[in-house]
């Protein structure tokens, strides 16, 4: 059995049809470089493919110009706070203009690493053990439960900012400064020796996973955006049951978040060969060296119809789509098979 998402492609096949398109990228975030070049990419690709599609930076022109600026939707390319945790969505929604990927709800949570991971365990979806940390001493003890080496993260930000991989007491302290620098609360959670993956979801459908494979201690900033040593796999296994739980969890932990349109889900599998959710990235980069566009490649869908295809999820004959919340695990476990529900 294989988990569908209730948001099926909508195809447009005139560009007219989807008006005057603003693409929103830049803004204040900690990931303002990331989302510029994802969003200058996005435009130029839209362009190329005779929509008429013009860059807005958040940062640069208010929200009160933008009301007036006549556009019909928006290709939302921010990153971070401000643009992927549910304020800019609530603001276009207020506004009355269409937008891309996940609703307002959905992208709060999925952006909230805590409730995120509280409700992937709550409906069965494995992931990895984790405790909240607010302080030194939260930090210290979360350590002694889960042992090292650990992670220690913002649960807030995303592209890995102010994340950590602590071996052992000493590097806990710094560790948990740079997370806690971020505002709001910070993730304690089990390390996972294994392979590390992901897997973009585009309009209800997995693509091909992607394993990662880097010489830098973790899959952190600079190997996400700046070296040429990582490495990627495409599919990352020739394992088509592992492959299948790929695609099925990816599935069932955009459901749970209430998520739509497109997005990306990342995993880590140890030595027992069980995927673990790790996060739902509701608006993933698209720049030279981001993830989802190297899968639709694979599938067979280049950089422009990719970016057109997000537009599509602008469009939508499910207008409670953006407004339900997640959904509740009975639901979820009516549609995902029994072979990928946690036995704990």
């Amino acid at each position: 059995m294989t988990v569908t998402l209730i948001d099926e492609r909508k195809a447009v096949t005139d560009a007219a049809e989807f008006g005057r398109v603003a693409v929103m990228f830049g803004g204040s975030s900690s990931e303002r470089e990331v989302s510029l070049d994802s969003g200058q990419a996005v435009l130029r690709a839209l362009q190329s493919r005779g929509i008429d599609a013009h860059g807005w930076d958040p940062a640069e022109r208010s929200l009160v110009e933008f009301a007036s600026a006549g556009f019909d939707r928006v290709w939302i390319a921010l990153h971070g706070p401000g643009g992927e945790d549910g304020a800019l969505q609530g603001a276009l929604q207020w506004l009355g203009v269409p937008y891309t990927g996940s609703g307002v709800m959905a992208s709060a949570l999925a952006m909230d690493k805590v409730r995120s991971k509280q409700l992937f365990r709550e409906a069965g979806i494995d992931t990895p053990d984790f405790a909240v940390v607010m302080t030194a001493g939260d930090a210290k003890l979360a350590a002694d439960k889960l042992g090292y080496p650990l992670f220690v993260k913002p649960s807030g930000q995303g592209s890995s900012v102010g994340m950590s991989k602590v071996f052992d007491a000493a590097e806990l302290p710094a560790a948990v400064e740079l997370a806690l620098g971020f505002g709001g609360p910070a993730l304690a959670e089990r390390c996972i020796v294994g392979a590390e993956s992901t897997v973009a979801v585009l309009q209800g459908q997995a693509l091909p996973s992607i394993r990662i494979e880097t010489p830098r201690v973790f899959y952190d900033y600079r190997a996400k955006y700046e070296s040429d040593q990582t490495q990627y796999f495409c599919p990352g296994t020739e394992d088509a049951e592992l492959e299948a739980a790929f695609h099925d969890m990816s599935l069932a932990a955009f459901a749970v978040l209430g998520c739509t349109g497109w997005g990306r889900v990342d995993f880590m599998t140890g030595n027992d060969g069980v995927p673990q959710v790790i996060e739902i990235n509701t608006v993933p980069g698209m720049t030279s060296h981001s993830l989802v566009p190297m899968a639709a490649k694979v599938a067979g869908i280049d950089f422009a119809e990719l970016c057109w295809r997000v537009l599509e999820t602008s469009i939508s004959d499910l207008p409670s789509a953006r407004t339900e919340g997640p959904a509740s695990s009975g639901a979820w476990v009516d549609a995902v098979p029994k072979a990928e529900r946690s036995s704990g």
